[in-house]
């Protein structure tokens, strides 16, 4: 058994002490579902009562002695009938509706710890005192099933891991997330908010808008300078198109419907460019086409599932699809790739993992066609060189893909980039082109986005640096900060230069303290501080400090603004 399997496990031996811990305290509440995830645990609960920071004291408490008492696993097959009556007879309604989901050809299976059973296909250890080391993390509410209109739960989350020591670490590594924590330092940075009256939707402050719009036209010379095209396409789409593309079969629970119309706004962008495509008669010698956009689009996310930047409802990205022949698949990956490691490693992240993803279940296309483009990646992979691992099922449903995984400052994985090889949205669509025979011929789709969502990303960038961009980044790079009202002129005066030379620069001409000042900029995290009195006026000279040190250097203006410009206020490809 290999550890992350083993950590699963002993993940999956947590979740149910901690039910039979609630159930044991709490006798009238139901058991919902409990998985393992990344990291830990959850369980969801159907009671009228909110738990408190207190009650996971009390539960750990009760999770500590059942794993002292080292009950046993013990796992047994039950007819459908027995489980329904059991699950009915104590309450656990939750439980009978699970059964009524599984297919009558798969056995129910139920396991015993102690006077505690419960619905599950497993596996578990031998008994409950194999859990070493857990930790209760936080409470949180969830929909039964995800679905708004059914039922609001209590999840309760935890985290298990092999010894002491690794929790201990992870705790450590918890709380480093929480400081960076990317909605705590926008707040501080005054750079976007969320509010109930748009939710999932965000409400970018001057700052944040900055950082927005330096992302984006650092993306837009990449893609300038790598052969692709700049398009713009609707936002409001006819259903016609989502049926003949296969979105309105497979995707339209999440998509948002304008009511009494048959009119979606756009959740992706990629049947509007294959009609842009279509417009024109395209020749093979015309392909590759590369066809990008930074294009809105809407989701219809469940309530729970929303996280600040980094799950909405309303998000740009930067998106682009590929139109070429099958022979030009591997190139066209090889060129993306590099394209993708060159920016991630631009932007700070120089570890990268990839996944690729085939079928799913919920697919459209004949599964010669799946045969074809699944091949057609791994042969581009193997030619870019790329380490993988399967994450099998996960594909889109119209073709495989790769995800490409940063890593972040503290360890962390977000899936950002993809690529995705699709022949069956150019069949359902019409999109073709006239090859050498003379004859016409599907063209094939690469879709593919590196940052992905522009809100998402810039979520991850906040993070990674905690609010401590590179300068090119910074929304405000520096700000002139005046000891005394005697010196503004002087302080106006070097703003102006500084402007001009397209410097993002502010002045702090208030009558508040110097060491106020200097506090108050460090926590909107400026990356340089000029601090002039008039000695600095007297002299033409600046005293230089950088964010996260209490020295201060003076040097002359002209000497400080060189430095500044050596340093990189623009990205320099």
């Amino acid at each position: 058994m290999n550890d992350e399997v083993g950590l699963d496990i002993i993940r999956h031996d947590a979740a149910h002490i901690m039910a039979q811990a609630v159930k044991e305290l709490f006798p009238t509440i139901q058991v919902a579902i409990g998985p393992t995830i990344q990291d830990g645990f959850y369980y969801d609960f159907a009671t009228d009562r909110a738990f408190t920071t207190d009650d996971l004291t009390v539960i750990e408490a009760r999770m500590q002695e059942i794993i002292k008492n080292d009950y046993k696993f013990i796992r047994e097959i039950w007819n459908r009938e027995q489980a329904i009556d059991f699950f009915n007879n104590i309450g656990e309604k939750y439980k009978v509706e699970i059964i009524a989901s599984i297919p009558l050809e798969e056995d129910i299976t139920v396991y015993k710890q102690g006077n505690f059973v419960d619905l599950c296909r497993g596996p578990h250890s031998p008994s409950t005192g194999k859990v070493k080391a857990f930790k209760l993390i936080k409470v949180a509410g969830a929909y039964w099933r995800g679905d708004s209109k059914r039922p609001m739960l209590q999840r309760i989350y935890g985290t298990a891991w092999k010894n002491k020591d690794e929790l201990k670490n992870y705790l450590k590594h918890l709380e480093e997330a929480e400081k960076r924590d990317h909605r705590k330092i926008a707040k501080e940075m005054d750079l976007f908010h969320i509010q109930e009256e748009a939710v999932g939707q965000v409400f970018w402050h001057e700052k944040g808008y900055i950082l927005y719009n330096i992302l984006e036209s650092y993306i837009r010379k990449k893609l300038k300078d790598n052969g692709y095209s700049e398009v713009k396409t609707p936002l409001l789409v006819n259903k016609e198109l989502w049926e003949k593309s296969g979105h309105w079969d497979k995707f339209r629970e999440n998509m948002f419907i304008l009511d009494n119309s048959n009119i979606a706004i756009k959740p992706m962008n990629c049947p509007c460019h294959v009609q842009i495509f279509n417009s024109h008669t395209r020749s093979y010698r015309d392909l590759p086409i590369r066809m990008a956009e930074f294009g809105t689009c809407y989701r219809n996310e469940s309530s729970g599932s929303l996280h600040g930047l980094m799950r909405v409802r309303g998000f740009t990205q930067d998106d682009a699809h590929i139109f070429c022949t099958e022979e030009q698949i591997i190139t066209e990956t090889l060129n993306f790739c590099d394209l993708l490691k060159q920016v991630y490693s631009e932007l700070g992240f120089d570890q990268v993992s990839v996944k690729f993803s085939d079928r799913p279940n919920v697919r459209a296309g004949r599964d010669e066609i799946w045969d074809k483009a699944e091949k057609a990646l791994l042969e581009a992979v193997k030619a870019a060189g790329l380490d993988y691992k399967l994450n099998p099922g996960e594909g889109a449903f119209y073709g495989p893909k790769l995800e490409f995984v940063l890593k972040d400052a503290i360890g962390r994985n977000w899936q950002c980039g993809t690529l995705q090889v699709d022949f069956i949205l150019p069949e359902r669509l019409g999109a073709m082109y006239i090859s050498k025979d003379g004859q016409k011929h599907n063209v094939v789709m690469l879709h593919r986005a590196i940052l992905g969502a522009f809100e998402r990303f810039i979520g991850i960038l906040i993070e990674h640096y905690a609010g401590k961009f590179p300068l090119w980044l910074a929304p405000t790079q520096l700000v002139i900060l005046t000891i005394t009202n005697e010196v503004d002129q002087y302080a106006l005066e070097l703003n102006n230069f500084l402007k001009k030379h397209d410097v993002r620069v502010k002045a702090d001409l208030t009558n508040e303290k110097i060491n106020y000042k200097i506090r108050l900029h460090s926590l909107c995290k400026i990356p340089i501080l000029w601090i002039i009195g008039k000695n600095e006026r007297e002299n033409r000279t600046v005293s230089v400090r950088y964010l996260g040190s209490t020295k201060q250097e003076s040097l002359p203006f002209e000497k400080a603004a060189e430095l500044l410009f050596n340093q990189g206020v623009k990205f320099a490809n």
